[in-house]
């Protein structure tokens, strides 16, 4: 039996998580209008997280405005950090005709409910979506 790691083989092959094509499609369509979300639940490694799903800029706008109220210099830098890191990546992406898909999700008001502890609430959440599992639209009861 060969081993499949084995350099003689060739290059490996690295593979990746797919997201959901469907949540995928749901972002994309939240990022057009950036004042909507809608309600969702998500199964992620750690547990169940629900809360209500935002676009990317409506995530950048609130995490901005979060931290301009922490005090101290640190937080002001900070809260430019989402916007330099998007104007990078359109940069490194301008020679490239191809149109990508989220790869993240952004989620306001979230809870993150996780066995045998309180569940942890958060005001802003971001995670990849290859590490989402199963996904439901609304909220549990």
């Amino acid at each position: 039996m060969t081993d499949p790691a084995d350099p003689a083989r060739g290059a490996l092959l690295v593979t990746q998580p797919v997201p959901d094509l469907q949540l995928q499609l749901l972002i994309q369509l939240l990022d057009r209008e950036p004042r909507s979300g809608l309600p969702l639940t998500l199964a992620v490694p750690s547990g169940v997280l629900h809360g209500e799903v935002i676009g990317h800029e409506s995530w950048k706008a609130e995490w901005a405005r979060s931290l301009r109220q922490v005090e101290g210099e640190g937080a002001n830098l900070l809260a430019e950090f989402p916007e330099t890191v998007d104007q990078g990546i359109k940069e490194a992406q301008a020679d490239e005709d191809t149109v990508s898909l989220p790869r993240w999700i952004h989620l306001r008001d979230a809870t993150l409910v996780c066995g045998g502890v309180a569940p942890l609430r958060l005001p802003l959440w971001r995670g990849r979506l290859s590490d989402v599992s199963g996904w439901a639209l609304g909220r549990p009861e």
